[in-house]
């Protein structure tokens, strides 16, 4: 009889298109497996052919593009939110601690050095607050990003630091930072300084990028410097007012806007207060006329209402946001926050 033969149940294996009928066994529908004539083969796989090769550019196009950003890791998230705002969609940036945690003692996990294994970046805040990163980057094996290789980012190069002790410094006196108080972050003043750091050091692993790098921190001072107006209104009236915080943080903000701090409900930088400290803080809360208590989310804060409620002051939580958004503007939220959260409870 007339027509081709077919064998009925045998695959037909070429020499030359085997490999390829291989790669596609398993998308390939069974039957065109038997043999039949070379054009009706060819117009049968066409399709299948097209789909997958559509698949595969498809799958290649997100991935090529996130492997082209910059892995970086902050270990704070005001960092994470600078280091947003300077990379702009040419980073992918996540943060060791959490907004609800205490920057000063992190509880190195291994899921923190898998985080450091993956980073082309590491930023740090310096002046001692985040040295237990160090474990961390120890931990993860990641040469890219230790003390001194060209990933690590020292977000504190080019501040000047407020509170540098002048005498001996020994455990006996708490967490007191020889360096200097390190939480310069929460002063929006110091963003263009640690903005500049952050853009050398992404330029230094991308310099075909510095030019992207630098029009996403101008844009970024720009809308910073538009905002520092509005807080800087807002904050004016203020100025002289009194406040007693848990922790001594925020002496780089209250200096921007000319905020008195009495004390802190902390005897000692890191160390929980005395009965005989808190009465001494109470009378000179009392006397001052001291407004407002500020405490951060990772503190005491049943403590220090208690604090304010015996003198009359208001307690006020900053950084309540800390860490809830992402993108070049993150870091202006959450500072409009705390001016926000601030500025009602001295008034």
């Amino acid at each position: 009889m007339g027509g081709p033969e077919m064998a009925p149940h045998t695959p037909q294996r070429s020499s030359r298109p085997g490999e390829a009928g291989a790669r596609l066994g398993r998308l390939t529908p069974r039957s065109v497996r038997f043999e039949t004539p070379r054009s009706v083969r060819l117009s049968r796989l066409a399709p299948l052919m097209l789909i997958v090769a559509c698949v595969l550019l498809g799958s290649q196009g997100p991935g090529a593009e996130a492997a082209a950003k910059l892995r970086v890791v902050a270990t704070i998230p005001d960092l994470k939110a600078l280091t947003e705002a300077v990379g702009g969609d040419r980073v992918e940036v996540d943060a060791l601690a959490r907004g609800t945690q205490n920057p000063h003692d992190l509880e190195i996990r291994p899921s923190l050095m898998v985080k450091l294994r993956r980073a082309d970046a590491l930023v740090v805040n310096g002046l001692e607050l985040d040295s237990w990163a160090e474990v961390a980057v120890h931990g993860s094996n990641n040469g890219r990003i230790i003390t001194g290789a060209p990933g690590y980012i020292d977000a504190s190069r080019g501040i000047q630091p407020l509170e540098v002790p002048s005498g001996r410094v020994d455990r006996s006196m708490g967490d007191v930072h020889p360096l200097g108080n390190p939480h310069y972050t929460l002063d929006p003043g110091q963003a263009p300084a640690i903005t500049a750091t952050i853009l050398d050091g992404l330029a230094r692993l991308a310099p075909e990028h510095r030019a992207t790098f630098e029009r996403n921190r101008q844009g970024f001072l720009a809308r910073l410097e538009q905002a520092m107006t509005r807080w800087n209104a807002t904050m004016a009236p203020l100025r002289g007012a009194k406040t007693v915080a848990y922790h001594n943080d925020w002496v780089y903000l209250f200096t921007r806007f000319g905020i008195t701090q009495v004390g802190t409900i902390e005897e000692r930088p890191g160390i929980p207060a005395s009965p005989a400290h808190l009465a001494r803080l109470i009378r000179a809360m009392k006397e001052q006329a001291v407004k407002a208590v500020v405490v951060e989310p990772w503190s005491d804060q049943q403590l220090a209402g208690r604090v304010a409620q015996e003198t009359g002051a208001r307690l006020v939580v900053l950084n309540a946001k800390l860490g809830q958004s992402s993108g070049p503007d993150a870091y202006i939220a959450t500072t409009d926050a705390n001016i926000a959260a601030l500025s009602a409870a001295l008034r």
